[in-house]
C-alpha cells in the first residue's frame, strides 16, 4: 500500500470495558453493541437500547433480576463496520480492530467481512480477543498506549495477541436459566441444579464460556475465586465482578481474601455488561486476573 504510513488507529466494541475519559486521551474508537429486551404481556413488544449511550448496565441487571428477561446482544453488522472504516481512513491507514470474543458474540466475523473490502487501500487487522469485559479493556488500552507511541502496527499486534493467553475469567453464577438460555447446559441440568441450588464455576477458556465445577454454598463459591487467584505466582491487575455498582457482603469477604493473596494491588469491583450478563445472568460474580507481560520482552 503506497503513501506514508500513519499512526494505529483503535477500534473495539462496547463489550469492552475502559473508561469514558481513558478512551478519549488514548483517542479509543468504541463501537457500540444494541441490547434487545422483550416485554412479555398482554401486547408483546421489543425495547432496543444502544450499549453504553441509552442503557445503563445496572439498569439492565436490575431489569434482568426483576422481569427475568433474556437480552438478545446484537453487534454492529459489516456495513457498520464498513461506515466506520471508511470514515477512520480519513485519517489513518492503519487499523487494529480488536473486539469481543468470537464464540460469545458475531462483532469479530462482521468486522472481518467489512475489512476485507478495504484491501489495498487501507491496513486492518481485526483481532479476536477471546475475552471481553476488562479483559478485553486491557487489551484495548494496551494496543492504544502503543499507538500512541507511534508503535508499528505488527509490533501492536504481536503485544496483543502476547497478552492474550495472560488474561483470565472466572465466574459464579445463581442463575441457571441462563445458562440454559445461551446452550451452556440442558434443560435437565437447569432443573436438577436449581433443584440442588448448585451454583456453577465458569471459566472462560479460548474465548468460550466453559462449566468447570458446581459449588453449593456463597461461602464455598468465595473459596472458590480466591484458590483461583492463589494459583498465580504473579498478577499486575486483577478486578471482580459484579451485578451491582456496590460492595456487597460477598465481594467485600472475596477482596478481604484477596488482600492476603495478592498485598499491595488495587481491587476494584466493576459491573459487567450485557454480553456477559446474556449468558450468566444478573447475579454472577467473577474474578479477572491479568498476569502480565516482561516489559523488557521485545516487540519484534
Amino acid at each position: 500500500m503506497g503513501g506514508p504510513v500513519s499512526k494505529v488507529h483503535i477500534i473495539t466494541d462496547s463489550a469492552a470495558t475502559i473508561r469514558p475519559d481513558v478512551a478519549e486521551q488514548l483517542g479509543i474508537t468504541i463501537i457500540p453493541l444494541t441490547v434487545c429486551i422483550d416485554q412479555v404481556g398482554e401486547a408483546e413488544s421489543e425495547e432496543i437500547y444502544l450499549d453504553g449511550t441509552e442503557l445503563d448496565h445496572e439498569e439492565l441487571l436490575l431489569r434482568m433480576g426483576s422481569e427475568r428477561s433474556h437480552p438478545c446482544i446484537i453487534g454492529p453488522t459489516a456495513e457498520q463496520f464498513r461506515l466506520i472504516y471508511s470514515r477512520m481512513t480519513r485519517r489513518t491507514n492503519q487499523i487494529i480492530s480488536l473486539h469481543s470474543s468470537s464464540k460469545l458474540s458475531l462483532v469479530c466475523s462482521e468486522a472481518e467481512r467489512a475489512a476485507r473490502e478495504f484491501l489495498g487501500r487501507c491496513d486492518i487487522v481485526v483481532i479476536d480477543s477471546e475475552t471481553l469485559s476488562i479483559g478485553l479493556g486491557i487489551l484495548v488500552e494496551e494496543a492504544a498506549r502503543l499507538a500512541k507511541e507511534s508503535v508499528s502496527l505488527p509490533k501492536i499486534m504481536r503485544r496483543v495477541r502476547g497478552i492474550i493467553p495472560r488474561i483470565y475469567i472466572v465466574l459464579i453464577t445463581e442463575t441457571m436459566d441462563y445458562l440454559e438460555y445461551s446452550g451452556l447446559i440442558s434443560p435437565a441440568q437447569a432443573i436438577l441444579g436449581t433443584m440442588l441450588g448448585i451454583r456453577p464455576f465458569l471459566a472462560i477458556e479460548e474465548g468460550a464460556l466453559i462449566p468447570m465445577e458446581k459449588v453449593r454454598s456463597p461461602e464455598r463459591a468465595i473459596d472458590k475465586l480466591a484458590e483461583f487467584a492463589n494459583e498465580f505466582s504473579h498478577i499486575e491487575h486483577v478486578a471482580i465482578l459484579q451485578s451491582t455498582s456496590y460492595p456487597t457482603d460477598q465481594t467485600r469477604i472475596l477482596r478481604e481474601r484477596l488482600e492476603v493473596i495478592a498485598p499491595g494491588h488495587e481491587f476494584p469491583i466493576l459491573l459487567y455488561g450485557p454480553l456477559l450478563a446474556s449468558h450468566i445472568g444478573p447475579d454472577g460474580m467473577g474474578l479477572v486476573v491479568y498476569e502480565g507481560v516482561d516489559r523488557g520482552t521485545p516487540l519484534w
